[in-house]
């Protein structure tokens, strides 16, 4: 079967404020999202489904939908706070989503084939998503999964310090572990962080999650196995969430199988901060002058 995508759409309208807002970048009037969606069909990808919160599906639908059909098959998740949480009362001032791990299993019903997961509002790269498509059609089963790994150099802002996932990976290039580090700025020539944690320099050259990850449908089920367990653990803590690394730390050191870690070298970029979007609006124009993205995408 062919992959699908799976974009991690749901806490887009806290950061917008609403659908009809959300931002564009390139020079059609496209969104970031636009262009993973692109390079997802281009790739070989022949199905897009969106998480997104239900009190904005009309909003939602009302962006994505003009440009995308006929072009590769639609289909909706919503995210909602009572979804796989059988048995334990959610608190009645929880307003938080419960997490990206929450937000992929909510697609259960959805997806029975191979599938990989994006965050909206990052530009991963066309190189990123021929990989993932490559690994999807050839390398995935239910013991083997993989992360796209972004260089870390190419994954930091110029206008302040950026989060991480940094990836340890063994001489197979399996993943060991993922050390979420903070505080990470380039300076001096060094890459630093200010978290008090070790080593205080990262090295150069090192691979960064930037939450894509390419599963098979088996993740569901071990998924809702380890929400449960998080539930029985944090229901009562409205802050508490539920994340994609958490799962895959548990599957590694359980010993369910490996995530192989896909280098990429492909730029990401991204609004960390309301500073970085003429940049992004730069780096977009830039590809479109180079031929690797029309003008106008979808026409």
């Amino acid at each position: 079967m062919e992959p699908t995508l799976l974009i991690l759409a749901a806490g887009m309208a806290s950061r917008y404020g609403s659908m009809k807002q959300i931002q564009s970048f390139g020079p059609g009037g496209e969104t970031i999202m636009d262009y993973s969606i692109y390079d997802a069909i281009r790739a070989g990808f022949k199905k897009v489904v969106f998480i997104i919160r239900k009190e904005f599906a009309d909003d939602f639908k009302a962006i994505v939908e003009p440009s995308l059909k006929g072009k590769v098959e639609i289909d909706y998740v919503y995210q909602d706070l009572k979804s796989f949480t059988e048995g334990f009362p959610v608190p009645a001032d929880r307003t938080k989503p419960w997490g990206t791990a929450h937000a992929v299993l909510c697609a259960k019903n959805n997806i029975n084939e191979p599938f990989a997961v994006i965050n909206a509002d990052d530009f991963y790269g066309r190189d990123a998503f021929e990989k993932a498509y490559k690994f999807l059609t050839k390398d995935v089963n239910d013991n083997t999964y993989s992360i796209i790994g972004y260089e870390l150099l190419k994954t930091l802002s110029d206008n302040g310090t950026v989060n991480r996932g940094v990836c340890v990976a063994n001489g197979n290039g399996n993943l060991v572990s993922i050390a979420e580090r903070i505080n990470i700025a380039k300076i001096d020539g060094k890459i630093l962080t200010d978290d008090n944690q070790q080593p205080k320099e990262l090295p150069i050259d090192s691979q960064v999650s930037m939450n894509f990850w390419c599963f098979s449908p088996s993740i569901f089920s071990y998924s809702e196995k380890l929400f449960n367990e998080f539930l029985k653990d944090n229901i009562t803590n409205i802050k508490s969430e539920f994340f994609i690394p958490i799962v895959a730390d548990k599957f590694i050191n359980e010993g369910k199988g490996t995530i192989k870690v896909i280098p990429t070298s492909a730029q990401w970029f991204g609004v960390t901060y309301k500073e970085d979007a003429p940049e992004v609006k730069a780096n977009l124009e830039q590809l479109v002058k180079a031929g690797e993205y029309p003008a106008k995408l979808w026409k």
